[in-house]
């Protein structure tokens, strides 16, 4: 479409999705994720970097959905619910990794890597947190009266 129209470019979409809350928290998973598996794999703790890999992943997905409103054309998935979910699962996987990389290594880089990992973790926890209030606005109370008018 002619940019005279209503809608943005792809780079528009782009731009003004990470300038959103939003976008800056995914931007700041995916990059934290990727740092912890540099420091997972130069490491001992190589056989850790599953989670990383797959949070990335995962929040790539989930950044690409919301930064092209695919999420408002895709109605069969419940995205709010979805991105909570991976949020939650992240916040508590990187806390546990962390911990038990602080238990079984002594690495200087696998130390860095546990300490990212618990940072990384509060910040999925903050997304969680940041998620809740939007679902909870979605959901309305169904009328208790009785619907014929007495």
């Amino acid at each position: 479409m002619d940019s005279s129209g209503g809608s943005k470019g792809c780079m528009g979409q782009f731009t003004t999705f990470v300038r959103t809350r939003k976008g800056i928290i995914l931007i700041a998973e995916i990059i934290a994720c990727l740092l912890i598996l540099i420091l997972f794999g130069s490491s001992g703790a190589a056989s850790y970097g599953s989670l990383p890999i797959f949070m990335a992943i995962y929040s790539v997905i989930i950044f690409i959905l919301f930064c092209c409103d695919l999420h408002n054309q895709l109605t069969f998935i419940h995205w709010g619910w979805t991105d909570f979910i991976r949020a939650l699962i992240g916040a508590v996987a990187f806390i546990i990794i962390s911990i038990v990389v602080f238990v079984n290594f002594r690495h200087g880089a696998t130390i860095v890597g546990g300490v990212f990992g618990i940072l990384t973790g509060i910040l999925f926890g903050y997304d969680a947190y940041t998620i809740l209030p939007s679902l909870k606005k979605r959901h309305t109370a169904a009328p208790t009266g009785p619907t014929d008018g007495i």
